[in-house]
């Protein structure tokens, strides 16, 4: 059932009114839905409407609230991730994978030997935030990730946002992932942040840092891992064991 994310103030009753050109325009033209066909709603409260087109018009659609209740396609937790962008389109992938499997957000940090210019990520900021909405429609996810301004990593470490920050390391590291999530295990409301370095890894003084910090540095196994492979894994495995 396709999939859309709307405002709640176009909720009236029993009826439900989409009028947003983007909406409109994917769900008349690009998927030339009829009368009577249903479609999954969704609004900024995570409310879920399955609905069914009652009318048509030239720039807007009505549809009927047959069943509404709160998403469960959420975690029970907060997953965030704080990743060095790649060069490459790898970096699309990363962004899309990352929504698909549950991240609250994604913080683009600028590291000592990140592949991009710091003009750059913040050029491509409102793309990668186009990606992740386009991600959670496909994956009827229950709300929409952000993609945050560009931080650099001491900054977004020293915010107080976050009940635990892990590092995803190749080198310098003082445990396994493994080993860590069956020691550490994940609680309901967590707000946790991973930390993926650039391609070219974190630098000397970064390490140090985050040892100062008293960071977990946590190895992913023997294999050397590409950094699009590496955020898969590492959200993938907290998926796999804690689930929602």
């Amino acid at each position: 059932m396709p999939h859309f994310f709307i405002n709640s103030k176009f909720v009236n009753n029993d009826e439900i009114i989409v009028s947003d050109k983007e909406n409109y325009n994917h769900i008349v033209k690009s998927l030339r839905a009829k009368v009577g066909e249903s479609l999954l709603l969704i609004d900024e409260n995570e409310v879920e409407y399955k609905t069914k087109i009652t009318e048509i018009d030239n720039k807007f659609l009505k549809t009927k609230i047959e069943f509404s209740a709160k998403s469960q396609r959420d975690l029970s937790y907060n997953l965030f991730l704080a990743q060095s962008p790649l060069r490459s389109d790898s970096q699309n992938v990363i962004i899309e994978k990352a929504t698909e499997l549950g991240v609250r957000g994604i913080y683009p940090i600028y590291t000592d030997n990140c592949a991009l210019k710091k003009s750059v990520i913040t050029a491509k900021i409102d793309k990668w935030q186009k990606i992740m909405y386009e991600a959670s429609k496909q994956c009827e996810r229950a709300n929409i990730p952000t993609c945050y301004d560009m931080l650099n990593l001491e900054i977004l470490c020293n915010s107080g946002k976050f009940d635990r920050i892990v590092a995803l390391c190749e080198r310098n590291t003082n445990g396994s992932f493994k080993d860590y999530l069956s020691s550490k295990p994940v609680r309901n409301n967590e707000n946790i942040l991973l930390i993926i370095g650039p391609e070219g890894g974190f630098s000397e003084r970064e390490f140090d840092y985050m040892k100062e910090m008293n960071l977990p540095m946590l190895t992913l196994g023997d294999l050397i891992l590409k950094a699009e492979t590496a955020v898969i894994v590492t959200i993938g495995n907290i998926v796999y064991e804690f689930g929602k």
